[in-house]
């Protein structure tokens, strides 16, 4: 498979993909600083899958029938330390992905109930 990193994803992702998939990141491919929409049709057909932590990608540009797919990480930061207790689900949701599909991978815990409930008989 032919993973694309966003440019808000760390670049350490890069290396807990491989050997499995080539992965490459929009710097490497000179497309830094490009809009959502001009970055998915420049990948369209190149990569199949974008990976990014742009949560708002999904609501704003529509892949259905494109054969690139979105995966959009959702941590509490996109620092690397987040990212690392995820990357067992970013592998599993890259080996199911279909073309044109938009998959969600979240690393975000609930709050911690509060002290109140724990006293409750």
């Amino acid at each position: 498979m032919r993973v694309l990193l966003d440019e808000n994803v760390p670049h350490r992702l890069r290396h807990r993909l491989k050997p499995t998939h080539e992965v490459s990141t929009v710097q490497d491919e000179g497309w830094t600083s490009i809009q959502n929409g001009a970055l998915l049709a420049a990948a369209d057909g190149h990569f199949d899958v974008l990976v990014t932590f742009d949560s708002n990608l999904e609501y704003q540009q529509d892949v259905s029938g494109k054969s690139i797919s979105v995966l959009v990480i959702r941590t509490r930061s996109n620092a690397y330390k987040s990212l690392t207790p995820v990357i067992p689900s970013i592998l599993e949701a890259l080996e199911a992905l279909e073309p044109g599909q938009v998959v969600r991978v979240s690393g975000l815990v609930p709050p911690p109930t509060s002290h109140a409930d724990d006293y409750r008989s």
